[in-house]
């Protein structure tokens, strides 16, 4: 079998060119700190890799959402802590007015008391979030949803709620509607609010004594259950900062596990690849150097 002269060459120039091309993988690999520059390189690897690259993201997007939804979940924390601190001493104020030893005006003292605690807790019930939106508004988040009138105050908000989703299944509420904090069952704390200030301003006679007793009793029902009620929604809004704490622990526990498999996927070895690159530079100088000394043959040299 007889070999040209142009396969010889053509031969030893594939094989510089292979290994000159391997090099440069190596080399690219090792400045990269990646086993997969292209799918081409593993494809089967390529695609898991891929693959959990998606899910990290997902996994990265739930956690951006538990940070909102607990941004708005501490908002309304803090402005029900300010709610029940004034119907704690609203409370402390009716039973000190039921001393029958007060006058009219040491009761006028405490109705106007009250009534800036009206004006305060229905500033409350229309404050703003960071965002810019009102708190307790359901969907109509730019709008008031409290409106001051001669009973105390009237809803003009919805009952919706504000899902998000803070996990793969799990939708969570981030807001209370207003009806459900200030008016819930029909236990108007507005209303008894002003009622009581009507109440603390008639001068008090002994034929009103049994009425002013009686609405005194009533009015100190309704805000003890009005503070029920908002320590019931607190306790809520707690439980469900404590499983957004959950979450992200689950969360980052993921995102570990992802990080380690894409290492696992990706990474490069750089004992191996250095070794391999060492033997390839080795491989290919003496390539080169056979390449050189067998292009140089002739017959000639034999005569």
């Amino acid at each position: 079998m007889r070999i040209s002269t142009n396969t010889i060459y053509q031969s030893g120039i594939n094989k510089i060119n292979n290994l000159q091309f391997e090099q440069a993988k190596l080399q690219q690999q090792i400045s990269t700190g990646r086993r997969i520059s292209t799918p081409a390189d593993d494809p089967v690897a390529a695609a898991r890799a891929l693959e959990i690259s998606h899910a990290q993201s997902v996994n990265a997007k739930f956690s951006d959402t538990r940070q909102t939804a607990q941004l708005k979940l501490n908002t309304l924390e803090s402005n029900l802590t300010s709610v029940t601190n004034a119907l704690v001493s609203v409370h402390s104020s009716l039973v000190a007015a039921g001393n029958g030893a007060f006058s009219d005006q040491e009761r006028g003292f405490i109705a106007a008391d009250l009534n800036n605690t009206l004006e305060a807790l229905i500033g409350l019930a229309n404050t703003k979030d960071a965002a810019g939106d009102y708190l307790y508004a359901g969907f109509k988040t730019d709008s008031k949803p409290f409106i001051a009138n001669a009973g105390g105050a009237s809803y003009v908000g919805d009952s919706n709620e504000q899902l998000l989703q803070v996990d793969t299944q799990r939708q969570m509420a981030v807001n209370v509607t207003g009806d459900k904090v200030f008016q819930n069952g029909g236990n108007d704390i507005f209303a008894t609010l002003q009622n009581l200030v009507n109440i603390l301003n008639t001068p008090l006679t002994p034929a009103t004594q049994a009425a002013f007793s009686a609405g005194l009793a009533t009015g100190i029902n309704s805000i003890q259950t009005g503070l029920d009620n908002v320590l019931t929604v607190r306790a809520a809004i707690g439980s469900r900062l404590n499983e957004l704490d959950a979450l992200d622990i689950a969360g980052s526990d993921r995102d570990l596990q992802y990080s380690k498999s894409l290492s696992e996927l990706q990474d490069l070895d750089y004992a191996s690849a250095l070794s391999e690159l060492a033997k390839n530079m080795t491989i290919m100088e003496a390539a080169q150097k056979s390449f050189v000394q067998t292009t140089g043959l002739s017959l000639f040299d034999f005569i």
